[in-house]
């Protein structure tokens, strides 16, 4: 019985109780249910079971499901900053006014991962780069694991030894007998509030990728550490300092069980509106979208855009002192698990809206639909970006439609002074 969302007539209540139990034992987990139509959740696993060559699975027209087939070419570390910087490589190679460098070769506009090498296929060049800055800080992250697991800060070439060569033989160890690692340069002057670091969850609905068509959910929120920062190399191993993670502060001591160390989005735009300023604050979150946007722009030449697949990615930001945003990951599954009561609301309103615009009106899926609903049903998500409404602009119109920017010559961002310009993807 193959179906993710579909018209199904249950013959009994006993039948319904058993397929149920089939599909959450194969992780398929039912959302949302009427008369009509039942619709499940697949996880990641499961869609590759559907979207494998051996299984010879068809979908239906009136079947969709929750990812795309090879969602990781974004969700994975690795495969994310690859394809980031194929899609630098690649405007360079146009001559896109967006691939515009300084003075010292540093991408102006397309300069939002930090620093990142794979291990340990790039350990030379890493090595080559730690030496210009050997007092840097540099953070390892499986590529294919999540939550935190298995992270953790070095300093020192001699943490990583088992990456480069076997210690015992001083031979180079075969790449694939290791877990693959991305090492990337560690942002350690992030914004603090009441001293301790946070990072930002945004959620983004993604419907099409050829025509890029994306929403961003207003109802994203800040994870807090529960221990105050400090960028002393005595305490890199302390997880409680460096990672926001829930799955791993909510074992700290000081773990607040009634907020969860969470922040919405909107007390940040207010508390930063405060301190720094109403329009450094929109210029802030007008460039975190534009972040948003660049990294699906990257993406979307090699995702499998089956017409019967959508998908709602976590995306993890980091803002530094000086206000500027950093993409440090995107989650194919974000947890849609509650810590709080705050929490519950703002993942039952997610669940809900996503649904509303993969299937408006609660009508039958139909995967021919043009995938542009009516405003009315967006619920708390706006639109991102829509491809089809920006193609007549060319990319001179992406860098002038950022607020507080406009371009001068070559290497110089410009103050707009005049009333900004309408984002190209609103």
């Amino acid at each position: 019985f193959r179906i993710m969302a579909g018209k199904v007539k249950w013959v009994t209540d006993i039948e319904k109780s058993v397929l149920i139990n089939n599909f959450e034992k194969r992780g398929w987990i039912q959302v949302a249910e009427n008369e009509d139509w039942n619709f499940y959740w697949m996880s990641v696993q499961t869609i590759r079971n559907v979207f494998s060559v051996e299984t010879g699975y068809r979908l239906s027209d009136d079947q969709i499901v929750n990812h795309f087939p090879n969602h990781y070419e974004l969700t994975r570390k690795d495969l994310m900053v690859k394809n980031i910087k194929r899609y630098r490589k690649e405007l360079e190679k146009e001559g896109s006014p967006l691939a515009e460098k300084d003075e010292n070769g540093k991408y102006i506009y397309l300069d939002f991962v930090p620093v990142t090498f794979m291990l340990p296929a790039d350990y030379n060049l890493f090595v080559e780069e730690f030496r210009k800055n050997p007092s840097s800080t540099w953070i390892m992250k499986p590529c294919g694991k999540a939550q935190g697991k298995g992270i953790f800060l070095i300093n020192k070439l001699s943490q990583i030894k088992k990456w480069s060569r076997d210690s015992k033989t001083s031979s180079f160890v075969s790449q694939s007998s290791k877990e693959a690692y991305v090492i990337s340069l560690y942002i350690n002057n992030p914004l603090l509030i009441g001293g301790k670091k946070f990072d930002l969850r945004l959620y983004v609905l993604v419907s099409t990728y050829r025509p890029l068509r994306c929403y961003m959910y207003k109802l994203g929120f800040c994870r807090f550490c529960t221990v105050k920062y400090t960028p002393s190399t005595s305490e890199l191993d302390n997880m409680f300092v460096h990672l926001t993670n829930v799955a791993i502060q909510k074992h700290g001591d000081d773990y607040n069980h009634i907020h969860g160390g969470k922040w919405t989005v909107s007390n940040l735009r207010l508390y930063l509106e405060s301190t720094r300023g109403k329009e450094v604050t929109s210029k802030l979150f007008d460039e975190i979208h534009w972040i948003i946007v660049q990294s699906l722009k990257a993406v979307a030449p090699v995702m499998n855009n089956d017409k019967h697949c959508f998908e709602c990615y976590g995306y993890d930001i980091i803002i530094d002192d000086k206000l500027k945003p950093w993409l440090i990951e995107v989650n194919a599954s974000p947890s849609l698990t509650s810590s709080t009561a705050n929490d519950r609301i703002l993942k039952y309103n997610l669940i809900n809206d996503t649904l509303n615009i993969a299937v408006p009106n609660g009508e039958i899926p139909d995967c021919k639909w043009n995938k542009s609903p009516p405003k009315e049903v967006l619920g708390n998500y706006e639109v991102l970006y829509d491809e089809e409404m920006a193609q007549s602009d060319g990319p001179e119109r992406d860098l002038r439609s950022r607020p507080g920017q406009s371009t001068g010559a070559k290497g110089n961002r410009a103050r707009d002074l005049g009333k900004p310009v309408l984002t190209t993807w609103k």
